[in-house]
């Protein structure tokens, strides 16, 4: 009987371990979103590295994710009660079309393009236009 106890308990434990493991993914392109639907009673919503990714709840129901740096995190969402009822990997890529980057030594320099390319402003820039200028 203590054996079949102790196998219960270890085969709980690894399926555990295993459906964290298989946690669907969620892709999204850097610089871009992703809608995500919640279970009702969705009360937390935490991201892994938010130097990864950023999340934004809309409502009860529903979340948007926002690529912010290349690499993989996760996501969760817990109830009232503290139960994980959502968890999913999310992975930040490359965009599959509409960009190119030309690497010239250790300058990366990115341009958009539909059509006609653009270059794009280094991070740095992108992130000083969109501060809101000083009182």
């Amino acid at each position: 009987m203590r054996r079949l106890l102790i196998s219960l308990t270890a085969g709980l434990a690894l399926l555990a371990t295993a459906s964290q493991a298989d946690a669907p993914t969620l892709a999204v392109p850097i610089n871009q979103s992703a809608r995500l639907l919640l279970p009702a009673g969705a009360r937390d919503v935490m991201i892994g590295n938010p130097s990864i990714a950023d999340v934004n709840v809309i409502d009860g129901r529903s979340v948007v994710v926002l690529g912010k740096g290349y690499g993989v995190t996760n996501l969760l969402v817990i109830d009232a009660l503290g139960r994980t009822v959502l968890e999913r990997q999310v992975v930040v890529s490359g965009p599959g079309s509409g960009r190119v980057s030309v690497i010239r030594g250790g300058q990366v320099d990115s341009y958009a393009c539909a059509g006609s390319c653009e270059k794009e402003p280094p991070p740095e820039d992108k992130a000083k236009s969109a501060a809101p200028p000083p009182p």
